[in-house]
């Protein structure tokens, strides 16, 4: 494939490579939660897997060669939970997480979600111990899977974090491949977080491509504090699925951006 094209496991290679030559400390989400004190410079990676947990294999292991070490979550459907994987993936030294949605797959039954959370939790720590969740964003639902929290506490069921719940997004900077570009805030239903639009335009922090990430760290111009969010079934070497990621993405692109817009009217109307 051409080195000019985004979102292959190349670009992706290149990306980590300059986040470690930019001296940059690499942190799972368990760690960003555990450590007392932090590197001046570091990034959190993040890796929702919605589905194709083969790809996700596919990063782990690109990660593994170059020392890395990073955070999986994975659904508890069929789409993403493929027993093989998450295994392997936690034997390269990864942190494996649940990423929840428990109160649309009961359909806002929050007792029912809690249950059905619980009993996920546990399957999960089955391959690691898991001491973090995170919520997965359903579009087409108009249920917000972190309301969950508003009816319990997730750290009765020893869980100690939750990245839009528990990290500090006045000092970490939230970056995310949502929309199959990493200024993708406009398309985005649910992966975002208030301070994100504030800071891009504060400090000219917009990206689009993973070259602007990959030139900002080469000039010392990126944030010094990041949490990195990916979606590995986008980042793909064969062009077959690359473009078929590439033409999914802009046809959910524009649904989203509809549906945002709709939400933004509806809100306004109250």
């Amino acid at each position: 494939m051409s080195s000019s094209m985004d979102f292959t496991l190349s670009k992706y290679k290149s990306l980590l490579q300059s986040f470690i030559g930019a001296g940059y400390a690499i942190l799972t989400y368990e760690q960003y939660c555990k450590r007392s004190s932090l590197p001046d410079k570091f990034v959190i990676l993040r890796h929702d897997i919605d589905r194709l947990p083969s790809q996700a294999l596919r990063v782990a292991e690109l990660e593994h060669k170059l020392s890395v070490h990073s955070t999986y979550y994975f659904r508890i459907v069929k789409q993403s939970n493929n027993p093989d994987i998450i295994r392997s993936i936690a034997d390269k030294g990864m942190e494996i997480g649940y990423h929840y949605e428990d109160l649309s797959l009961c359909h806002g039954d929050w007792q029912k979600a809690e249950k059905h959370f619980a009993e996920s939790l546990d399957y999960f720590r089955g391959f690691y111990p898991v001491c973090t969740v995170c919520m997965h964003g359903v579009p087409a639902s108009h249920i917000d899977n972190k309301t969950l929290w508003q009816h319990t506490d997730y750290h009765r069921f020893g869980i100690i974090g939750e990245p839009y719940l528990n990290t500090d997004f006045n000092d970490v900077f939230y970056l995310t491949d949502t929309g199959r570009c990493w200024d993708g805030y406009k398309v985005s239903v649910r992966d975002k977080v208030p301070q994100q639009q504030a800071m891009w335009v504060k400090n000219s922090w917009v990206y689009h491509t993973t070259d602007d990430l990959v030139n900002a760290l080469r000039n010392g111009t990126f944030p010094a504090h990041v949490l990195l969010t990916t979606h590995p079934q986008r980042w793909h070497n064969r062009v077959g699925y690359w473009l078929y990621e590439w033409l999914c993405q802009h046809i959910v692109n524009a649904v989203k951006y509809v549906l945002v817009n709709f939400l933004r009217k509806q809100s306004a109307s109250y």
